[in-house]
Parts: structure tokens; C-alpha cells; sequence
């Protein structure tokens, strides 16, 4: 346990530094976008031209204007189609509806993406709402809270090196497992599982970064891999890797990932936490809607190379354990989840919970759901 709290004071200790190294103040450059991190933004469809005819006296009608566009400069913690509401936002037009264009870069960890919020590199970070309780816990002079709980179950599957069609979590013992960074959802997850089960000689990896995960796993390394989708199906596709369980269905309800922002940017833009909100909850009521044709055909953009089926397979994954709710709120029950959580892994001391106010402000989904 003292190690998975040397390692989360690291982490700590990388957000504070990345603070002091950029200042206090915001910069206005929005970060650079990874090679291949995202397509454009799909561009809304115009209104048509005014058709030929008689003319007549009939005053013109005026058109709507439209919005006023702000750019927000927005980091995803990896790229999964868990988050699909959030692409789908982008690509069906209803963050541009509601004004907002987004810069997207992908920061491949909650601790990344919760610096770039307090370097004010971001603006809105897509991230684990543990990290938020971390940042309270220092007591600095900035803190950060969840707007929007976008996931309501973990997202990661747990996959065989080798087909067991009758799989228990007892055949874990003596195994490894290339799994996620202490102190990370998954893996804070995957250990109170494996303490359930009452499983005591599992070998969890957490030194590998999460691109570098898939790699190791085909050249060898672990016997089962704990991967969100597509990567999941992607492997189990090509034959490397067999389905055993579904760590959100075994786990039940935790609120595994936020759309954050600074409490500063929240009070001094409202309007664009409230219009963003209000867009996430379309594009999930289109996405509950829509054919899983359609659906894989607007995420399709964001996953280059992968194939339709594999898409329409990873979003009946995720709807089949009801991962996005119309109602994404994080309610005490789940905030008191989140906190046991992160006490039994070890990463949070008893005495360290935080009220559920400090690090969380609902109002915005409340308004949206009038």
C-alpha cells in the first residue's frame, strides 16, 4: 500500500510540476492534435438557397442567425468507443449547434488530462473524477470538478490469452494480467473485483502505457489483458485473444469518467459548461435512437482502420451493460462508491474524503433535464 501511495504522490507531484512549469496563468494556444487523434469536425449541413419563381410582395423571412461560435480546447484520456456520446456530439453537429467547436487531443491518462486543466492548456478534460478529489486533497489554489458523468460502468473487458469457454475468476491465480497504472479506474476496478472473487495470487502489470499494452500482450507478454473497445474486439477478431468478462457488468455502477473543468473556467463560462451539456445529452438520446449501422457510421471518423462490425460489436458491448444514462448525473450513492474505492485500493486515506460538493457540480445536468 505504501507504494501505491509513493505513486500516486508521483502522480500528484507531475500535475503540480506541470502547473508551475506553465504558470498560473491561461494560455490562449490551444495544444497541437496527435497525428491521426481525431478527424475535422464535420461541417453542418447549410440551409438551402432561395428557390426561382414569381416574385411577390411578401416580405423576406429573416434567418435565424447562428450561433456565436467559441472554440474549447477539450483532452479525452484515451481514445474508446466508451465515450461514443462524445463523438457523436462532434460529428452530428450538436456541439456546433450549441456554438461550441472543439480542438480534441487525446492525453492517454487522467493524470495528464487533469494537468492540462490546471496548466490551462484545456479547458474541459474527459477524465477520471477521481483525480478531482486527488487535486482537493492538496489544497492548492486551484480545483477542478465533474459537470457531467458520462459512464456509469467501468468500460474494460477481460480477455484470455487462451480459449476458456468455462472461465472462473479462480483461474486467475498464479496468472498475469497486463492491466492498467495503479491508482487508474481500471485498475482500482479490476482489484476490487479480484478481492471479491477472493482472488490473492493474480500478477496485475501496471508499468506498461496504455498504447504500448496491446504490443506487449501480442508478443507475449500476460496470460489475460484488460482492454476497452475497440481494442477488445479487435483482438478477439484476429484470434489473440478470447472474451472471458466484462469488468462493468461483474463491478456494478461506478462513475468512471467526468467531463471536468477548472471551478474558475466554470464560474467565468457557464453558458458553454450548460451548452455542452446540453449536446453530450442529445447525441446519447441519438445514439440510444439509432441503428448500429448509423451509429458505426458516425464513429467510424474517429477509428480509422477499424472495421463496421467491429464498431457495432464494441457499442451493443457498452449498451448491453448500460453504460450512458440521458440522466448523467453522479449521486451521492455513486460518490460514496468512488470514495470506498479509491480508500480500499489504497489511494485515498479514510480521513482524505471529500464532501461531494467540493469536487462536483450537477446543477448543469439538473438544468438540462427541465
Amino acid at each position: 500500500m505504501k507504494v501505491v501511495r509513493l505513486r500516486m504522490a508521483l502522480v500528484l507531484s507531475i500535475i503540480i510540476a506541470l502547473l508551475a512549469m506553465v504558470g498560473c496563468s491561461s494560455s490562449n494556444t490551444a495544444p497541437n492534435t496527435s497525428p491521426g487523434s481525431s478527424p475535422a469536425n464535420s461541417p453542418n449541413g447549410g440551409t438551402g438557397g432561395t428557390g426561382g419563381g414569381t416574385q411577390t410582395n411578401q416580405a423576406t423571412p429573416t434567418p435565424t442567425p447562428a450561433p456565436a461560435m467559441t472554440t474549447v480546447r477539450f483532452s479525452e484520456v484515451i481514445r474508446s468507443i466508451f465515450y461514443a456520446p462524445l463523438y457523436i456530439a462532434i460529428e452530428k453537429g450538436f456541439l456546433k449547434d450549441e456554438g461550441i467547436n472543439v480542438d480534441l487531443v487525446t492525453s492517454q491518462g487522467s493524470d495528464k488530462g487533469a494537468a492540462a486543466l490546471l496548466a490551462g492548456t484545456a479547458d474541459i478534460s474527459l477524465i477520471g473524477p477521481e483525480t478531482t478529489i486527488f487535486i482537493a486533497n492538496q489544497a492548492g489554489s486551484k480545483k477542478v470538478k465533474v459537470f457531467y458523468q458520462l459512464t456509469m460502468k467501468d468500460g474494460s473487458f477481460l480477455l484470455s490469452r487462451s480459449k476458456n469457454d468455462s472461465f472462473k475468476w479462480s483461474d486467475l491465480n498464479g496468472k498475469n494480467i497486463v492491466g492498467w497504472r495503479p491508482g487508474s479506474a481500471p485498475n482500482m476496478v479490476l482489484n476490487a473485483v479480484l478481492k471479491k472473487e477472493k482472488v490473492t495470487n493474480a500478477n496485475v502489470i501496471t508499468n506498461l502505457a496504455a498504447p504500448a499494452m496491446v504490443g506487449a500482450f501480442e508478443s507475449g507478454k500476460g496470460d489475460y489483458i484488460q482492454l476497452y473497445e475497440p481494442l477488445a474486439s479487435m483482438l478477439e477478431t484476429q484470434g489473440k485473444a478470447y472474451f472471458v468478462a466484462s469488468m462493468g457488468e461483474q463491478f456494478g455502477n461506478y462513475p468512471e469518467t467526468s467531463f471536468v473543468a477548472t471551478s474558475d473556467y466554470i464560474k467565468a463560462n457557464p453558458q458553454i459548461i450548460q451548452n455542452w451539456t446540453n449536446a453530450l445529452i442529445k447525441a446519447t438520446k441519438w445514439l440510444q435512437d439509432s441503428s448500429l449501422d448509423d451509429s458505426a457510421k458516425a464513429l467510424a471518423p474517429y477509428f480509422t482502420g477499424t472495421d463496421l462490425n467491429l464498431i457495432k460489436k464494441s457499442i451493443e458491448r457498452y449498451n448491453k451493460q448500460g453504460t450512458w444514462s440521458l440522466n448523467p448525473i453522479m449521486d451521492q450513492a455513486q460518490f460514496d462508491i468512488l470514495q470506498n474505492v479509491l480508500v480500499e485500493n489504497g489511494v485515498l486515506k479514510a480521513d482524505q474524503k471529500v464532501k461531494m460538493d467540493d469536487v462536483l457540480d450537477m446543477s448543469f445536468v439538473q438544468k438540462a433535464a427541465k
